[in-house]
């Protein structure tokens, strides 16, 4: 089940331990310097911790399992154990699930949404909560002119409603289940905006909503910024998230997102402790 309080939204620090991601490949490799992160992200307001192993940026090619497990399971002990942390564990790999489970995960993130042989039931024996993402395709060739037939909300809700039926028949509780609309992940940005400006529809889904959209490619096509000046784009796009009812908000940036969150969250509470 969820061990986090979802009654209000949370904010999920991103710590990549590759040195290829899109924003942060190589700067938190090291475990001194993950954890170091990891810190810095806590005392910052981090309800949770996401580390990653394996970069899903557009283009990226697939890791080893025993590199992705070199990667990430050391900083996730040290995350556990030196720091109490609650830590997801962002993979697709069942092994790396199973590992993660049994070193203190609390969250397996998939951006595969449990697609990879294996995963459903690594999954199902784990007993922690499980994020499944919308992603058509694989981070090589997701980008490769993404298409859909239905209007992007109707698709990515109806994908999402038939992983949460495969979870249910694999035997996951519903209430162990996070959903993920996956924000440039095999779409456009005429997908990923009209997908936001849509966002409450997946509420039809009755499960918690997971936003990252931290940096991401859709901020610098619309402000022409790089990748290190996307911060306050992504800050805007967090405010529109928890209004329509995300409640984990997936980033790099911390400090001023918890900032954005706690302030929105506060206009949406006017008027009803009055």
């Amino acid at each position: 089940m969820l061990s986090i309080d979802l009654a209000t939204p949370r904010v999920m620090g991103i710590l990549n331990v590759t040195p290829d991601s899109f924003s942060d490949g190589g700067r938190h490799q090291a475990p001194d310097a993950a954890l170091r992160q990891a810190e810095a992200m806590l005392r910052d307001g981090a309800t949770l911790i996401d580390i990653g192993g394996e970069s899903t940026r557009p283009g990226a090619s697939p890791v080893s399992l025993q590199e992705e497990q070199d990667r990430v399971l050391p900083v996730l002990e040290r995350l556990v154990d030196e720091l109490g942390a609650a830590v997801s564990v962002d993979t697709s790999a069942p092994e790396v699930m199973r590992e993660a489970s049994r070193r203190g995960a609390v969250m397996i993130n998939d951006v595969r949404a449990l697609r990879r042989p294996g995963a459903l039931a690594a999954a199902a024996e784990s007993e922690l909560a499980i994020c499944l993402m919308h992603m058509v395709g694989e981070p090589d060739t997701m980008q490769q002119q993404p298409h859909y037939e239905l209007p992007i909300e109707h698709a990515v809700r109806d994908f999402l409603a038939g992983r949460v039926d495969a979870c249910l028949q694999a035997g996951i509780a519903r209430e162990r289940l996070v959903l993920d609309p996956g924000f440039g992940f095999g779409k456009t940005l005429a997908h990923n905006l009209r997908l936001m400006n849509r966002l409450e529809y997946l509420q039809e889904l009755e499960r918690p909503m997971l936003v990252g959209i931290s940096r991401k490619g859709m901020i610098g096509r619309v402000l022409e910024r790089d990748v290190t000046e996307r911060v306050p784009g992504g800050l805007a796009l967090t405010a529109l998230a928890v209004r329509a009812g995300a409640r984990i908000i997936r980033t790099h940036d911390v400090a001023p997102t918890v900032d954005v969150v706690r302030m929105t969250r506060a206009v949406m509470q006017e008027g009803r402790e009055q």
